[in-house]
């Protein structure tokens, strides 16, 4: 499991021209689940996120995490953060969870930091998505199970 982490000042999806997720100031997460992904990988990179200090304290220094700024999470499905891309120039996503195994670990995803005390907002789960957002800093990590 895979996800980039981005601190925004605000982001949203839209599907169809209908925004489906919308948050303030907080993180944006791209999750990718891979086929060897399962509920404990899920539960624990949750845990990663909602711990991630990543927002400034009073000295400017990477000091808080998005549960200690009261922030939100938009978490947004994305398959090809998990693509493979040593060979060739064509990417292959066999590593990626079959749909209906990665739409459950994404939901799991999204209830365990849920119950971290972050309000979670979501993309559509295998639809195509507008996503938009303000980097603040910018600040994106990268986080693997």
């Amino acid at each position: 499991m895979r996800a980039v982490v981005q601190r925004v000042s605000s982001a949203r999806v839209v599907v169809e021209g209908e925004v489906v997720g919308q948050i303030g100031t907080g993180l944006c997460v791209l999750l990718g689940v891979a086929r060897q992904d399962g509920q404990a990988e899920a539960q624990r990179l949750a845990g990663r996120v909602a711990r991630l200090r990543i927002f400034e304290n009073e000295d400017g220094r990477f000091d808080r995490s998005v549960v200690d700024v009261g922030g939100q999470a938009l978490v947004v499905s994305q398959f090809t953060l998990i693509a493979e891309t040593a060979k060739g120039n064509r990417p292959s996503f066999t590593d990626a969870a079959p749909p209906e195994q990665a739409e459950s670990l994404y939901d799991s995803f999204c209830d365990e930091l849920g119950a971290q005390d972050v309000e979670v907002a979501t993309g559509q789960f295998g639809a195509r998505m507008a996503f938009q957002l303000i980097n603040d800093g910018p600040v994106t990590i990268v986080l693997d199970t």
